[in-house]
Order: C-alpha cells, then sequence, then structure tokens
C-alpha cells in the first residue's frame, strides 16, 4: 500500500463537505458519494484500527472499497484522517493526479486494493481473512460493495465459503438503494443469513447503528445492509 509521510489534519464530519466541494469535473459521481459518506466516515473515524502512521503494520485492519465507481467520498475521508495532503483533492482526475476515477492500490495512500471492476472486493476480502486468520493476526477485514454489484456470480461462492469458514474477522457492509437486479425487502439481510453470517438491516447515514454494527464480533462475519434512498445512491 502507498503511504505518505505527511502528519495528520484535524478534519471532523463537519468539514467533509468542503472536502468533497474541492473535486470538480463531470466525473463526480456525486450520488455515489452521498450514500456512501457515512459509512466510510464512521468506519474510518470509529472502527478501523489503521492510520497513516500503522499504513506498513500487518496486523492493521484493512478496508476494501469493492464499490469503486465514485470515490469522491473514499478521497475526502481519507484526506480528513491525514493519509495526504487536502490539496490533492483540487486537482482530482488531472492527467498526474494520484486520484483517479477508481482507487488505485499505488498511488493512493489508505487504498488496500485498485477498485472499480464489479464483483472482485468481497472474494479478496475472504482471502485476506483467511490468511490474516493463518498467521494468528487479531486484524479484521471491511469491504463495502453495492447492492447492485452483489448479482455479480463472484460473490455467491465468496459468500457461501465465508460463511461456512466461519470468518469471523470478515464484515461486509452493502450500500442498498434497492438497485439489485431482484430487488424485493429484505432479500441481503436473508441472503447471507442462509450462509451463516451474522446479518442486520440499519439505516445508511444513522452513525450509532452504523458503529454499532461494524464493532459486533459473533464469532462469524457480519453483514450489513445499509439502506439508503434511491436518489442518494
Amino acid at each position: 500500500m502507498t503511504t505518505t509521510t505527511s502528519p495528520p489534519i484535524p478534519y471532523t464530519y463537519d468539514d467533509l463537505p468542503a472536502l468533497l466541494a474541492r473535486m470538480t469535473g463531470d466525473e463526480k459521481h456525486a450520488p455515489a458519494s452521498a450514500s456512501t459518506l457515512d459509512v466510510l466516515w464512521v468506519l474510518h473515524h470509529d472502527v478501523l484500527r489503521s492510520s497513516p502512521d500503522r499504513a506498513d503494520d500487518p496486523d492493521r485492519d484493512r478496508f476494501f472499497l469493492s464499490k469503486g465507481q465514485g470515490p469522491m467520498a473514499f478521497y475526502a475521508v481519507l484526506a480528513a484522517h491525514g493519509w495526504f495532503p487536502a490539496e490533492w483533492l483540487d486537482d482530482w482526475m488531472s492527467w498526474d493526479s494520484p486520484l483517479g476515477g477508481h482507487p488505485d492500490r499505488t498511488l493512493v495512500p489508505g487504498a488496500e486494493i485498485s477498485a472499480g471492476s464489479l464483483g472482485h472486493g468481497l472474494p479478496m476480502a475472504v482471502g485476506t481473512a483467511i490468511a490474516l486468520r493463518g498467521r494468528g493476526s487479531d486484524a479484521n477485514v471491511h469491504v463495502l460493495v453495492g447492492d447492485a454489484e452483489l448479482d455479480e456470480g463472484s460473490n455467491d461462492e465468496a459468500i457461501a465459503f465465508a460463511g461456512a469458514r466461519r470468518l469471523a474477522n470478515l464484515t461486509v457492509v452493502a450500500i442498498d438503494n434497492r438497485s439489485s437486479t431482484y430487488n424485493r425487502p429484505g432479500r441481503l439481510r436473508e441472503r447471507f443469513a442462509l450462509e451463516g453470517w451474522h446479518a442486520v438491516e440499519i439505516d445508511g447515514h444513522d452513525h450509532p447503528a452504523i458503529r454499532s454494527a461494524l464493532l459486533t464480533r459473533p464469532g462469524r462475519p457480519v453483514f450489513v445492509s445499509a439502506r439508503v434512498e434511491r436518489k442518494d445512491a
């Protein structure tokens, strides 16, 4: 993972709109940022045991952004937590900017995977969780996916495998705006619960609910369906 020597910057959640406003242009995917911003903030501020000074710690928590389209919120949250200077946001998507339309782990400090191809993040997170457990690490793996992304067949085997192996160090958060092909209320929660996951539904903008769900460690993998309105996503 790319690292930076920039010191942490004391931004708060209230500063995020100003950070987001620094990113301009036609490729903003602003609705995608609105749908993921609260989950990303709570993850990085309250949950992940990871920071710029622990970027190379083998026992750091991992976060995989599988929902890689529209990474504005991810970049704003990373800048707010000191992974790179906020000035990087001003020329995002320019030809020489490290901040592209899809995060590149070789260019973006704080990005664990290169995202964009939907359906890859969850299987990669399962493999990472297995490896961490195999060497006795207490690190956890969190992955953020879109609800429609879960239509990709590559996720089915990952969901079944993680449940069968009781990967207690794995948490999946789906931003659920009911855009999946076979959408119906509660479908995502039921799908994961059927495979042995601890599965819950929450309001995707409710910080205490997000925090509580993400800090749950029931001895098996955790799935969180974070509901948002279609206009937000």
